[in-house]
């Protein structure tokens, strides 16, 4: 039962009945509902058509990870009030790099669970304002994660989003392959049936060092993908988004042209608008009637953020006590980091100014079907050169797991065109931060 309310559906094999072919016209199912035992001989079964909360949840928890870290380092710069009172984690382990400077990557790890940190259900009008089930949707699946490279002197970040379904190599969990969103989930299971069989009872420790145990999977899992080491990283939880919206009063973006969708409740006219929170979950998650597709939904996403980020610079957010404490208490209630980021030194090794943000997609083989599922074929090799090709440190600089500090490079940028990839299909222009409010489909 553990099992099947933490983690995902196992999978134990794939066809491929039409490869290179974007299922476009799928939902994809997010989460699954149980874990049985391996049946290899039986056929692989359709996934259900989805509602539109997964896609809500994953794009938003994206957002809220970004905006809240942005927040809490540019609250610290432009008026010097010290942020704490974050939930640690020691998921990086005793072998983490002690970080003294330099270039850094950080993992932003989105969960789209419906409880809260100590696994107490949200509160049903919460998740009535989230669109977003009840307690016993979602699971707990990293359906966001994002990968970003920090330049060494703070004036660019080149992030990576992970596509959730990702078929990739997992270690220590019940199976081999699994989704790259799963490997969080099925540990937090796992560990959490082994400390209940040693004894353990109290469900605050078991949510507690489940959790532990899912981040860490998670961590190990997307290093082995990317071949890059992990300096930091923050967790936020699905309310995360909707708060962190709430907080800043809105935000604004802007669309190339007008959207009507039934599905979504994206109802909105072409050009710059003002969001409210509710909007915003809308703008997020319209992925039908565009003309890409999920590619569309993820350069939505990353222009949100852009946009979220920009706003906080350019409207004296800064000079609003109240508005301050607002998205203090928005980011403590739903963020958690890795141990020993002090964010307001963070803020001031960043130079106290805005980066320049780039936003990129890891690149895709195909789709295809595992088990019944839908997941993307993705070839490991190509990822570790794109992501080395943006993350690549000047000629003679040397990274070793558990000395100072990650690879190192402020200038390099990735080249789609160089890939070994043949045709991505989550993969796209650039979303960057030069434009202030990117406008997007």
């Amino acid at each position: 039962m553990r099992a099947q309310e933490a983690a995902g559906r196992p999978v134990f094999r794939w066809v491929d009945p039409e490869p290179g072919v974007p299922p476009t016209d799928r939902i994809r199912q997010a989460a699954s509902t149980g874990a049985p035992e391996a049946a290899p001989t039986v056929a692989p079964r359709r996934a259900a058509k989805g509602t539109g909360v997964a896609t809500t949840v994953r794009v938003a928890v994206a957002t809220a990870s970004c905006v809240a870290l942005a927040v809490t380092g540019a609250i610290w710069t432009e008026t010097g009030k010290a942020v704490s009172g974050f939930r640690v984690s020691h998921a990086l382990g005793r072998q983490a790099p002690h970080y003294t400077g330099g270039a850094q990557n950080i993992l932003l790890m989105g969960l789209d669970t419906r409880k809260d940190l100590n696994g107490q259900d949200l509160p049903a009008e919460i998740l009535d304002q989230l669109h977003a089930g009840d307690s016993s949707d979602g699971g707990y699946n990293t359906n966001t994660l994002i990968l970003a490279h920090v330049s060494s002197d703070g004036r660019q970040i080149t992030a990576f989003s992970i596509p959730r379904d990702d078929l990739v190599d997992v270690q220590g969990v019940d199976v081999s392959q699994a989704k790259i969103k799963e490997a969080y989930g099925r540990k937090k299971a796992a560990t959490e049936d082994e400390l209940v069989s040693e004894g353990v009872k109290d469900p605050v420790e078991l949510e507690t060092r489940g959790r532990e145990a899912g981040r860490a999977e998670t961590l190990q899992t997307v290093e082995t993908l990317t071949g890059v080491q992990i300096d930091r990283f923050a967790e936020v939880s699905l309310f995360g988004f909707y708060d962190l919206a709430k907080a800043l009063g809105g935000v604004r973006v802007c669309l190339r042209h007008a959207v009507r969708d039934r599905y979504s409740g994206a109802h909105f006219p072409a050009g710059v608008q003002r969001l409210s929170a509710r909007q915003s979950l809308a703008f997020v998650r319209q992925r039908h009637g565009l003309p890409n597709g999920d590619l569309d939904r993820t350069h939505r996403q990353q222009a949100f953020m852009l946009s979220a980020l920009h706003q906080l610079r350019q409207q004296g957010t800064f000079t609003d006590v109240g508005k301050v404490n607002a998205l203090i208490d928005a980011a403590q209630r739903n963020i958690v980091l890795s141990d020993g980021w002090n964010l307001p030194d963070w803020a001031t090794e960043m130079g106290g100014s805005m980066p320049k943000i780039t936003f990129e997609t890891l690149p895709v083989l195909r789709y295809s079907t595992f088990d019944g599922q839908d997941v993307n074929i993705v070839d490991p090799d190509a990822i570790k050169a794109r992501i080395q090709h943006a993350f690549n440190p000047p000629a003679g600089s040397h990274h070793v797991r558990g000395k100072n500090r990650s690879p190192s490079s402020s200038e390099v940028t990735a080249d789609p065109s160089e890939t070994t990839a043949a045709d991505q299909p989550d993969s796209g222009e650039a979303v960057t931060s030069s434009a202030g409010i990117p406008c997007v489909n």
